[in-house]
């Protein structure tokens, strides 16, 4: 059985002695070094693995990460909600998000056009400039074919920019689907449903992606889900496994707790239930900020993986 072990910093410390270090003091700790355990697992059996993860941290700076992911071939599969589409476009034209604070007027910010995100701020400049680039690309997208599934309309609009920190850009250079079931919902889907007033037989098909995204996997694949947050995007690729025989590996990370019964706060256990998660299979559920959860488990996963001559 391990035993608890006290923690001390020593010079040089790397990010996996660190993490695996806490794997010994306690609490959430040892729940974040198993989630890094159980990734490197789902890399090393070759699963499917999805990633997802919801749009408020794409306003933050793990976008670059996330495209990092992509790039090193960890995630095969993403699924996000439209305010990272949005976000992710905004940053690769090079707009700037300011970092502010969570105790702040509200109703001045409103006045100045400024958008908040916990203490990160949004300009409104900034989505009518997404605007602007976004209207010119759906006539040119609509003169190409008439109807479009989700995810492959993502990829094209990844292929028009040129950014390495892109999710979109990486996804579309990389063949990695991104789903976005919610598509409408946000400043995306107001602006396909004026473009569609204009040309009404331009259509975004949902339901041909539910499929492309069921197509991507089969049951005879192993699968992994690292589910970031919950919402719509953890959902849509859970019930993805689920229709494909349930996932092999699962790791969440979430600031929701179990009690509420939200699917932000379900927990890889309870997955299990739904037969989302497979009975026998490897999980990890950790309870913190993502933006520092996340982090320490991935390096630790890219730390091993390059000792091991595994990451790309």
């Amino acid at each position: 059985m391990e035993t608890v072990k006290d923690f001390q910093w020593k010079k040089g410390i790397t990010v996996k002695d660190y993490v695996d270090r806490l794997g010994n003091v306690g609490f959430q700790s040892i729940e974040l070094k198993r989630a890094s355990e159980v990734i490197i697992k789902m890399k090393k059996n070759n699963a499917k693995i999805f990633l997802t993860f919801t749009s408020n941290m794409v306003t933050s700076g793990l976008r670059g990460f996330f495209a990092q992911i992509v790039e090193k071939r960890i995630a095969d599969i993403i699924v996000t909600t439209v305010g990272g589409i949005e976000e992710d476009i905004m940053k690769a034209l090079g707009e700037k998000f300011r970092i502010g604070k969570f105790d702040v007027d509200d109703v001045e910010l409103h006045e100045q056009g400024i958008n908040r995100v916990g203490n990160l701020q949004i300009t409104t400049e900034s989505y009518m400039r997404f605007e602007d680039f976004l209207q010119p690309l759906l006539k040119e997208l609509y003169d190409k074919q008439k109807r479009w599934a989700v995810s492959d309309l993502l990829r094209e609009i990844g292929l028009k920019l040129d950014d390495e920190n892109s999710i979109l850009y990486q996804a579309a250079k990389n063949n990695v689907p991104i789903f976005c079931p919610a598509i409408t919902d946000g400043s995306f889907g107001f602006h396909l449903f004026l473009f569609q007033q204009k040309y009404n037989d331009f259509v975004v098909d949902v339901v041909k992606d539910f499929g492309n995204i069921l197509y991507s996997t089969s049951h005879d694949e192993k699968k992994g889900v690292i589910a970031l947050g919950g919402s719509i995007s953890k959902h849509h690729a859970i019930l993805s496994t689920l229709l494909n025989g349930g996932a092999d590996y699962a790791v969440y990370m979430t600031t929701a707790h179990k009690t509420s019964g939200s699917m932000s706060g379900a927990t890889t256990q309870e997955a299990k239930s739904w037969g989302k998660v497979k009975d026998e299979s490897d999980i990890a559920t950790v309870n913190g900020d993502v933006t520092i959860m996340f982090p320490l488990a991935m390096i630790r996963v890219f730390e091993v993986l390059q000792e091991e001559n595994l990451l790309e």
